[in-house]
């Protein structure tokens, strides 16, 4: 057998049941929101800076707008943001909070730290944030080698 087709010898084995269990443990807090995971990460955006075109979303989450479009629809649905016209640019969508999702800021605010004590039965916090800088220059060269 080849070594190199072991799966215990596959990083993106690991980094896709990482990603995969960590947005499930987040799932118990979401459900109490009425939110999906992805929708989480598009109000993390927005709870940063509101009112943002579609385009600005996309690349920030490093997905593609026909990817994030059906989910803000869905967001809209809920009544958690609002979708306009730009100003300057009509093609341009601008995505704006609700108040309903301004006021779920509050009640998402104790999440990341629910889960990282969670997570500090396996894991230290200063373990999983020196993670960080890795998984970021990782992301940044597979961006430029999908490209």
């Amino acid at each position: 057998m080849y070594e190199q087709l072991k799966l215990d010898n596959q990083l993106c084995f690991r980094l896709y049941t990482a990603s995969r269990l960590v947005a499930g443990a987040y799932n118990p807090y979401f459900e109490q929101l009425g939110i999906t995971y992805p929708q989480y990460l598009v109000l993390l955006v927005l709870w940063e800076k509101d009112r943002q075109p579609v385009n600005d979303i996309a690349k920030r989450l490093h997905l593609e707008t026909n990817t994030v479009t059906p989910l803000l629809q869905r967001m809209e649905k809920a009544g958690l943001i609002e979708r306009k016209r730009g100003e300057i640019d009509t093609r341009q969508r601008i995505v704006s909070l609700t108040p309903k999702a301004l006021a779920m800021r509050e009640q998402a605010k104790d999440i990341p730290d629910k889960l990282s004590e969670e997570l500090a039965k396996y894991v230290s916090l200063d373990e999983m944030m020196a993670l960080i800088p890795s998984l970021d220059k990782l992301i940044e060269g597979l961006r430029h080698t999908n490209r």
